[in-house]
């Protein structure tokens, strides 16, 4: 009887754990190509204050680039700088000016039924980090979509 009464919590246990009504549980990852992930180290010059970008023609795409390359060549590290906006669209995400070294950006792209969700996270150094302004930026391609991009 003990070991009935265990299964049949296993069991009950079991459903209610997989009758989750999370938002993440229909959503898809979106293939995207990273283009670059760095830091700028013009202290502002750049003129690219903290924001979330999402690029969709060319002539927006040069200004970012001529911009980021105000104080270094930053686009020589870009996988790609030719896109085809046709095809795809890119998002571009630049955090605050940081007072130290070894800050980043990750992002984690997926959609469900009525957005493209774009979840940025901000990885700080762990330990001792290099005394140098730096501005950490994250940009990617994905396919073009119809749906609304939100950033989290």
């Amino acid at each position: 009887m003990k070991a009935q009464f265990l299964t049949l919590l296993f069991l009950a246990s079991g459903i209610v754990i997989s009758c989750n009504n999370d938002d993440n549980s229909n959503t898809i990852n979106i293939e995207s190509t990273l283009i670059a992930k760095d830091n700028l180290f013009g202290n502002g010059s750049e003129g690219l204050s903290k924001q979330n970008m999402v690029i969709t023609d060319q002539s927006i795409w040069d200004e970012l680039i001529t911009k980021m390359n105000t104080t270094n060549n930053e686009s020589s590290n870009f996988s790609e700088v030719d896109i085809d906006f046709s095809e795809y669209l890119i998002i571009a995400i630049f955090d605050e000016i940081k007072t130290n070294g070894g800050h980043s950006l990750e992002l984690n792209i997926f959609s469900n039924t009525e957005n493209i969700i774009v979840k940025i996270t901000d990885l700080a150094p762990q330990g001792n980090a290099t005394t140098v302004m730096t501005q950490p930026y994250h940009i990617v391609k994905i396919p073009k979509t119809n749906l609304p991009i939100v950033f989290e």
